[in-house]
């Protein structure tokens, strides 16, 4: 009878192999070559699993994406409140977010220089956007939110102080502490509730 294989389990495999190389060593340690010698593969064997290197590494960007969601808990929660949840969820605030960190700055590189990887980011920063415009708009509806300050602003302010956090947590993390990145969060929600 002949075996039966998880593909699926395998590609978790190599995505677990090659997050693991990204960690360690950066992009530079996770070659073909290395991915297939740490998951047990011949090299060619990746093949059946991933068309090639830049689907191994959209994958693993997934999988850290799919982490920070994880982290995310909106049951009931709308306007400000989801706001500030889904703020806080996405900060580097432990060992495993500055991890999945790592990893999506890995992939915001290669994605300066790879369309598909590109589009495959911008993809995920709209709908960032779209859930924090969402939220703003219900935080007005709600009276929480009154500034006066246009949302696109507000937005933009969001996404600038978590890609700077994580960025600062990997390269300097002296300058983005826990407590600063709070600091910084709650002054810019209780600026939304004053006119």
């Amino acid at each position: 009878m002949p075996k039966i294989i998880d593909h699926d389990q395998r590609r978790r495999d190599i995505v677990d192999v090659t997050w693991d190389l990204i960690v360690r060593g950066g992009i530079e340690a996770a070659t073909m070559r290395e991915i297939a010698a740490a998951a047990g593969f011949a090299n060619g064997a990746l093949k059946l699993y991933f068309p090639g290197k830049e689907d191994i590494i959209a994958a693993t960007y997934e999988r850290a994406l799919d982490m920070m969601r994880q982290y995310v808990d909106l049951d009931g929660r709308r306007g400000l409140d989801a706001l500030r949840e889904i703020c806080v969820s996405s900060m580097p605030i432990d060992e495993e977010r500055i991890t999945a960190g790592r990893v999506l700055m890995i992939f915001w590189q290669m994605s300066l220089g790879n369309r598909r990887m590109h589009d495959k980011y911008l993809e995920h920063v709209r709908e960032w956007r779209g859930l924090l415009h969402r939220f703003l708009a219900e935080g007005r509806e709600d009276g929480d939110v009154v500034t006066e300050t246009p949302d696109e602003q507000i937005v933009d302010e969001i996404v600038l102080l978590n890609a700077g956090a994580n960025v600062m947590s990997l390269v300097a993390g002296e300058f983005s502490t826990v407590g600063l990145q709070h600091r910084h969060l709650e002054s810019l929600l209780e600026r939304l509730t004053r006119p």
